[in-house]
C-alpha cells in the first residue's frame, strides 16, 4: 500500500508485485506495468496498456530504506528531473 497526496486530497494505491509485473489498484482501476531491475534497489516501471500520454512515461523507482513491513523510495517520471518520495507499507 502507497499513500500520496493528489492536489489536495489524501489517495492510496494497493499493488502487488513479481520480478517482471506490477499490478496497481487506485480508485476502482487496475494497471499493471513491467517492471526492468537496474539493480537490487532501483527498478523501472512501464504501462503495459497506457490509455494517454502521461502513462507512457516510464517511472523510475530508486528504494532509499528498508525495515520489515515497509520501505521509503524516490521515485520520478524519465526525464523529469523533479522527485518524489513515498513509503509503501506491507499489508496482510
Amino acid at each position: 500500500m502507497f499513500k500520496s497526496v493528489i492536489n489536495g486530497e489524501d489517495k492510496q494505491t494497493t499493488f502487488s508485485r513479481t520480478s517482471e509485473i506490477e499490478i496497481d489498484y487506485f480508485e476502482g482501476k487496475q494497471d499493471t506495468s513491467s517492471i526492468r531491475w537496474i539493480n537490487d534497489c532501483e527498478y523501472v516501471l512501464k504501462n503495459i496498456n497506457p490509455k494517454n500520454k502521461a502513462e507512457e512515461k516510464s517511472i523510475h523507482i530508486k528504494i532509499l530504506t528498508t525495515s520489515d513491513s515497509s520501505y521509503t523510495f524516490e521515485y520520478n517520471a524519465i526525464g523529469d528531473k523533479r522527485k518524489f518520495k513515498g513509503t509503501a507499507f506491507k499489508i496482510d
